[in-house]
Protein backbone atom coordinates (compact mmCIF):
# COMPACT_ATOMS: atom_id res chain seq x y z
CA UNK A 1 0.00 0.00 0.00
CA UNK A 2 1.56 3.41 -1.11
CA UNK A 3 1.79 6.53 0.87
CA UNK A 4 -1.06 8.44 -1.06
CA UNK A 5 -3.23 4.81 -0.76
CA UNK A 6 -2.94 5.58 3.07
CA UNK A 7 -3.53 9.26 3.60
CA UNK A 8 -7.12 9.02 0.98
CA UNK A 9 -7.67 5.28 3.32
CA UNK A 10 -7.55 7.83 6.51
CA UNK A 11 -9.50 10.90 4.64
CA UNK A 12 -12.44 8.30 3.80
CA UNK A 13 -12.66 7.39 7.26
CA UNK A 14 -14.76 10.67 7.63
CA UNK A 15 -17.92 9.12 5.83
CA UNK A 16 -19.56 6.59 8.08
CA UNK A 17 -18.87 2.84 8.09
CA UNK A 18 -21.95 1.72 5.90
CA UNK A 19 -21.54 4.10 3.21
CA UNK A 20 -17.23 3.30 3.06
CA UNK A 21 -18.14 -0.55 3.29
CA UNK A 22 -20.55 0.58 0.11
CA UNK A 23 -18.59 2.78 -1.92
CA UNK A 24 -15.05 2.66 -0.30
CA UNK A 25 -13.56 1.10 -2.21
CA UNK A 26 -15.05 2.86 -5.80
CA UNK A 27 -14.15 6.01 -4.71
CA UNK A 28 -10.40 5.22 -3.38
CA UNK A 29 -10.13 3.85 -7.33
CA UNK A 30 -10.91 7.03 -8.44
CA UNK A 31 -9.10 9.23 -6.59
CA UNK A 32 -5.66 6.79 -7.04
CA UNK A 33 -5.90 6.79 -11.20
CA UNK A 34 -6.75 10.53 -10.86
CA UNK A 35 -3.74 11.20 -8.63
CA UNK A 36 -0.39 12.83 -10.08
CA UNK A 37 2.23 10.53 -10.95
CA UNK A 38 4.71 10.22 -7.66
CA UNK A 39 2.51 12.08 -5.42
CA UNK A 40 2.49 11.23 -1.91
CA UNK A 41 0.16 13.28 -0.31
CA UNK A 42 -3.48 14.31 -1.58
CA UNK A 43 -4.20 17.51 -2.84
CA UNK A 44 -5.40 19.90 0.47
CA UNK A 45 -8.46 21.05 -1.60
CA UNK A 46 -9.55 17.43 -2.71
CA UNK A 47 -8.85 16.34 0.89
CA UNK A 48 -11.20 19.32 2.32
CA UNK A 49 -13.73 18.44 0.05
CA UNK A 50 -13.31 14.75 1.38
CA UNK A 51 -13.72 15.72 4.65
CA UNK A 52 -16.93 18.00 4.42
CA UNK A 53 -18.40 14.79 2.26
CA UNK A 54 -18.15 12.76 4.85
CA UNK A 55 -19.38 15.11 7.28
CA UNK A 56 -22.32 15.99 4.82
CA UNK A 57 -22.70 12.53 4.77
CA UNK A 58 -23.02 11.48 8.40
CA UNK A 59 -25.26 14.07 8.97
CA UNK A 60 -27.44 13.00 6.21
CA UNK A 61 -28.14 9.57 7.59
CA UNK A 62 -28.76 10.77 11.24
CA UNK A 63 -31.47 12.47 10.12
CA UNK A 64 -34.07 9.91 9.90
CA UNK A 65 -36.95 8.77 12.31
CA UNK A 66 -39.59 11.47 13.19
CA UNK A 67 -37.51 14.71 13.63
CA UNK A 68 -39.73 16.08 16.89
CA UNK A 69 -38.32 13.08 19.17
CA UNK A 70 -34.43 13.38 17.84
CA UNK A 71 -34.41 16.38 18.31
CA UNK A 72 -36.14 16.66 22.05
CA UNK A 73 -33.13 13.13 22.58
CA UNK A 74 -30.69 15.95 21.78
CA UNK A 75 -31.63 18.41 23.57
CA UNK A 76 -32.32 16.27 26.75
CA UNK A 77 -28.49 14.26 25.96
CA UNK A 78 -27.47 18.52 26.32
CA UNK A 79 -28.82 19.36 29.73
CA UNK A 80 -27.67 15.93 30.98
CA UNK A 81 -24.10 16.36 29.98
CA UNK A 82 -24.26 19.44 31.34
CA UNK A 83 -25.58 17.94 35.37
CA UNK A 84 -22.56 15.28 34.91
CA UNK A 85 -19.89 17.96 33.97
CA UNK A 86 -21.47 20.76 37.00
CA UNK A 87 -20.73 17.83 39.44
CA UNK A 88 -17.35 16.18 38.54
CA UNK A 89 -15.35 19.38 40.32
CA UNK A 90 -16.99 18.12 43.37
CA UNK A 91 -16.93 14.48 43.21
CA UNK A 92 -15.19 13.70 46.47
CA UNK A 93 -18.03 15.88 48.45
CA UNK A 94 -20.80 14.22 46.72
CA UNK A 95 -19.46 11.14 44.96
CA UNK A 96 -23.69 9.46 45.14
CA UNK A 97 -24.82 12.06 42.95
CA UNK A 98 -21.85 12.45 40.56
CA UNK A 99 -22.87 8.45 40.18
CA UNK A 100 -26.47 9.34 39.62
CA UNK A 101 -25.54 12.22 37.33
CA UNK A 102 -23.11 9.91 35.03
CA UNK A 103 -26.15 6.80 34.84
CA UNK A 104 -28.45 9.30 33.76
CA UNK A 105 -26.52 10.98 30.98
CA UNK A 106 -25.44 6.94 29.91
CA UNK A 107 -28.80 6.12 29.70
CA UNK A 108 -30.29 9.71 28.23
CA UNK A 109 -26.76 8.77 25.37
CA UNK A 110 -27.93 4.93 24.35
CA UNK A 111 -31.56 6.16 24.07
CA UNK A 112 -33.20 4.00 27.21
CA UNK A 113 -34.83 6.64 28.73
CA UNK A 114 -37.52 4.99 30.79
CA UNK A 115 -34.03 4.28 32.87
CA UNK A 116 -32.58 7.75 32.86
CA UNK A 117 -36.04 9.68 34.27
CA UNK A 118 -35.75 8.08 37.81
CA UNK A 119 -32.31 9.00 37.91
CA UNK A 120 -32.82 12.20 36.29
CA UNK A 121 -35.83 12.53 39.05
CA UNK A 122 -33.36 12.07 41.87
CA UNK A 123 -30.81 13.88 40.88
CA UNK A 124 -33.47 17.14 40.86
CA UNK A 125 -34.40 16.60 43.91
CA UNK A 126 -31.00 16.72 45.96
CA UNK A 127 -30.31 19.37 43.54
CA UNK A 128 -32.93 21.77 44.82
CA UNK A 129 -32.00 20.61 48.28
CA UNK A 130 -28.70 21.81 47.60
CA UNK A 131 -29.41 24.85 45.74
CA UNK A 132 -31.80 25.68 49.16
CA UNK A 133 -29.46 24.36 51.55
CA UNK A 134 -31.62 21.53 52.93
CA UNK A 135 -30.67 17.61 53.81
CA UNK A 136 -33.19 15.95 51.61
CA UNK A 137 -31.91 12.52 50.52
CA UNK A 138 -28.96 12.16 52.17
CA UNK A 139 -26.95 14.17 54.79
CA UNK A 140 -25.03 16.31 52.56
CA UNK A 141 -22.23 18.94 54.19
CA UNK A 142 -23.20 22.38 52.81
CA UNK A 143 -22.05 24.27 51.57
CA UNK A 144 -20.15 21.73 48.76
CA UNK A 145 -16.82 22.50 47.96
CA UNK A 146 -14.92 21.72 44.96
CA UNK A 147 -11.60 19.45 44.75
CA UNK A 148 -8.53 18.47 43.20
CA UNK A 149 -7.64 20.87 40.32
CA UNK A 150 -11.00 23.01 40.78
CA UNK A 151 -9.96 23.80 44.33
CA UNK A 152 -10.17 27.48 43.23
CA UNK A 153 -13.66 27.29 42.12
CA UNK A 154 -16.67 28.73 44.47
CA UNK A 155 -18.71 26.37 46.14
CA UNK A 156 -21.59 24.62 44.44
CA UNK A 157 -24.20 26.88 42.95
CA UNK A 158 -22.84 29.68 45.21
CA UNK A 159 -23.17 31.98 42.23
CA UNK A 160 -26.83 31.63 41.67
CA UNK A 161 -30.18 30.27 42.51
CA UNK A 162 -32.56 27.94 42.55
CA UNK A 163 -34.46 28.69 39.74
CA UNK A 164 -32.20 27.75 36.88
CA UNK A 165 -31.47 24.41 38.23
CA UNK A 166 -34.96 23.79 38.69
CA UNK A 167 -35.72 24.66 35.24
CA UNK A 168 -32.94 22.62 33.72
CA UNK A 169 -34.04 19.86 35.06
CA UNK A 170 -37.93 20.39 34.90
CA UNK A 171 -36.77 20.78 31.01
CA UNK A 172 -34.34 17.48 31.39
CA UNK A 173 -37.31 14.92 33.45
CA UNK A 174 -40.27 16.71 30.70
CA UNK A 175 -38.70 15.91 27.59
CA UNK A 176 -37.39 12.40 29.24
CA UNK A 177 -40.96 11.44 29.67
CA UNK A 178 -42.44 12.70 26.73
CA UNK A 179 -40.03 10.67 24.95
CA UNK A 180 -41.04 7.37 27.19
CA UNK A 181 -45.10 8.31 26.40
CA UNK A 182 -44.82 8.53 23.06
CA UNK A 183 -42.46 5.63 23.15
CA UNK A 184 -40.42 6.24 19.67
CA UNK A 185 -37.24 3.95 19.26
CA UNK A 186 -34.50 6.14 19.84
CA UNK A 187 -31.20 5.42 18.35
CA UNK A 188 -27.88 5.90 20.71
CA UNK A 189 -25.99 9.13 19.84
CA UNK A 190 -22.37 9.10 19.08
CA UNK A 191 -19.88 8.11 21.90
CA UNK A 192 -17.92 11.54 20.68
CA UNK A 193 -20.49 13.00 23.48
CA UNK A 194 -18.20 11.35 25.93
CA UNK A 195 -14.97 13.93 24.68
CA UNK A 196 -17.36 17.20 25.43
CA UNK A 197 -17.89 16.35 29.41
CA UNK A 198 -14.18 17.39 30.43
CA UNK A 199 -14.90 20.55 27.95
CA UNK A 200 -17.88 21.75 30.23
CA UNK A 201 -16.31 20.93 33.54
CA UNK A 202 -15.94 23.63 35.66
CA UNK A 203 -17.94 26.33 34.35
CA UNK A 204 -20.54 27.81 36.40
CA UNK A 205 -23.83 27.47 36.07
CA UNK A 206 -24.59 31.04 36.82
CA UNK A 207 -22.48 32.11 33.80
CA UNK A 208 -20.64 34.53 36.36
CA UNK A 209 -16.59 32.93 35.37
CA UNK A 210 -17.95 34.34 31.85
CA UNK A 211 -17.31 37.81 33.45
CA UNK A 212 -13.40 37.06 34.81
CA UNK A 213 -12.83 35.41 31.35
CA UNK A 214 -12.13 32.04 33.14
CA UNK A 215 -10.46 29.04 30.95
CA UNK A 216 -13.29 26.75 32.28
CA UNK A 217 -15.96 29.50 30.73
CA UNK A 218 -13.75 29.51 27.72
CA UNK A 219 -13.64 26.37 27.00
CA UNK A 220 -17.60 26.16 27.37
CA UNK A 221 -18.24 28.98 25.53
CA UNK A 222 -16.40 27.58 22.88
CA UNK A 223 -17.93 24.16 23.09
CA UNK A 224 -21.43 25.64 23.26
CA UNK A 225 -20.81 27.97 19.75
CA UNK A 226 -19.20 24.78 18.13
CA UNK A 227 -22.14 22.97 18.89
CA UNK A 228 -24.71 25.69 17.77
CA UNK A 229 -22.97 26.08 14.56
CA UNK A 230 -22.82 22.63 13.81
CA UNK A 231 -26.74 22.06 14.16
CA UNK A 232 -27.27 25.14 11.88
CA UNK A 233 -24.84 23.47 9.38
CA UNK A 234 -27.00 20.40 9.88
CA UNK A 235 -29.97 22.06 9.46
CA UNK A 236 -28.79 23.68 6.61
CA UNK A 237 -27.57 20.62 5.00
CA UNK A 238 -31.12 18.51 5.96
CA UNK A 239 -33.41 21.24 5.86
CA UNK A 240 -34.71 19.71 8.67
CA UNK A 241 -35.61 20.85 11.95
CA UNK A 242 -34.51 18.27 14.48
CA UNK A 243 -31.01 20.26 15.18
CA UNK A 244 -33.31 23.44 15.86
CA UNK A 245 -35.55 21.60 18.48
CA UNK A 246 -32.67 20.76 20.42
CA UNK A 247 -30.89 24.64 20.34
CA UNK A 248 -34.37 26.29 21.23
CA UNK A 249 -34.77 24.21 24.42
CA UNK A 250 -30.96 25.01 25.26
CA UNK A 251 -31.51 28.95 24.61
CA UNK A 252 -34.68 28.53 26.81
CA UNK A 253 -32.38 27.28 29.81
CA UNK A 254 -29.93 29.99 28.99
CA UNK A 255 -32.72 32.88 29.19
CA UNK A 256 -33.63 31.55 32.66
CA UNK A 257 -30.16 31.48 33.71
CA UNK A 258 -30.25 35.35 32.64
CA UNK A 259 -33.15 36.28 33.58
CA UNK A 260 -32.16 34.67 37.04
CA UNK A 261 -28.41 36.36 37.25
CA UNK A 262 -31.01 39.63 36.61
CA UNK A 263 -32.52 39.15 39.76
CA UNK A 264 -29.56 38.67 41.78
CA UNK A 265 -27.13 40.74 40.70
CA UNK A 266 -26.46 43.42 37.76
CA UNK A 267 -26.78 41.79 34.46
CA UNK A 268 -23.01 42.31 32.83
CA UNK A 269 -22.01 43.40 29.21
CA UNK A 270 -20.36 39.97 28.94
CA UNK A 271 -23.27 37.91 29.86
CA UNK A 272 -25.63 39.89 27.73
CA UNK A 273 -23.71 39.19 24.91
CA UNK A 274 -23.32 35.28 25.50
CA UNK A 275 -26.68 35.19 25.62
CA UNK A 276 -27.06 37.36 22.35
CA UNK A 277 -24.68 34.86 20.54
CA UNK A 278 -27.03 31.91 21.80
CA UNK A 279 -29.73 33.57 20.66
CA UNK A 280 -28.30 34.50 17.24
CA UNK A 281 -27.63 30.97 15.88
CA UNK A 282 -30.64 29.21 17.62
CA UNK A 283 -32.73 31.91 15.50
CA UNK A 284 -30.32 31.26 12.29
CA UNK A 285 -30.87 26.78 13.25
CA UNK A 286 -34.37 27.53 13.01
CA UNK A 287 -34.41 30.04 9.71
CA UNK A 288 -32.29 27.78 7.73
CA UNK A 289 -34.24 24.54 7.17
CA UNK A 290 -36.78 26.82 5.77
CA UNK A 291 -34.89 28.40 3.31
CA UNK A 292 -33.45 25.53 2.37
CA UNK A 293 -36.47 23.90 1.71
CA UNK A 294 -37.63 26.91 -0.24
CA UNK A 295 -34.07 26.75 -2.47
CA UNK A 296 -35.26 23.13 -3.50
CA UNK A 297 -38.87 24.34 -4.31
CA UNK A 298 -37.57 26.86 -6.93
Amino acid sequence: MSRLERRYRLLLRAYPDGYRADYGDELLDVLLTTAEPDRALPPLREAAALVKGGIRTRILQSAHGPAWADGLHLAVTVLSLLNLALLIPYASTIPLWVGVAAAAFLATLLGRVRLAIPLAALLSVKTLAITLAKPWLDETLLPVFPDGPWQSMPTLYAGGGPIAPAVANGLLILGLVALAIRGETLHRRSWWWLAAVPLAVGADPAWRDIVEAAPSAMLRVGLETALLLAACYAGHVTADHRWSIATAVYTLHSTVVLAESFTLVAVTRQESAHWALVLLLTLVAAVLPFRTRRNVLL
